[in-house]
């Protein structure tokens, strides 16, 4: 285990949240009328914009504990970066899939939302599953 990676990790995660601040901004835009956006774009956004900040502080979360997991090198890698992945993907399917004008449905790019989902549950599984295994073998 590499704690300074994580720590590493941990500012980037903070500071790109500072990111999800200037969206919340593109969505007060959008709800007062001030970027145009159909019925469609607008559930995306928002979800596209929840998904950010709630993945963004999940990935905190998962790095600050994975100090005491009993992960070897690789699974640790997956555990590190399955929920930052997500965190990244998940909102770019949101907001990517519904680009345009009037869209009527999601996009291609509603596949990284998929791939998003899938990174996220593989890291929290090897993250979890490491961490009662850390656990077990402090008792």
């Amino acid at each position: 285990m590499n704690h300074a990676i994580d720590v590493i990790l941990i500012g980037t995660l903070l500071l790109a949240l500072v990111t999800v601040e200037s969206g919340g901004y593109f969505l007060t835009r959008v709800v007062r009328g001030l970027a145009p956006a159909n019925r469609l774009q607008q559930n995306f956004f928002r979800a596209g914009h929840a998904h950010a900040a709630v993945l963004l502080v999940l990935s905190v979360a998962v790095l600050g504990v994975l100090e005491s997991a009993a992960l070897d090198d690789a699974w640790m890698w997956v555990a590190r970066l399955g929920a930052p992945i997500a965190a990244i993907l998940m909102p770019a399917g949101f907001f990517l899939s519904v680009l345009g004008a009037d869209p009527q449905k999601p996009g291609r790019a509603i596949a990284l939302l998929w791939i998003g989902a899938l990174s996220l549950t593989v890291g929290l599984v090897v993250a979890g599953v490491g961490l009662i295994g850390g656990g077990i073998a402090a008792l």
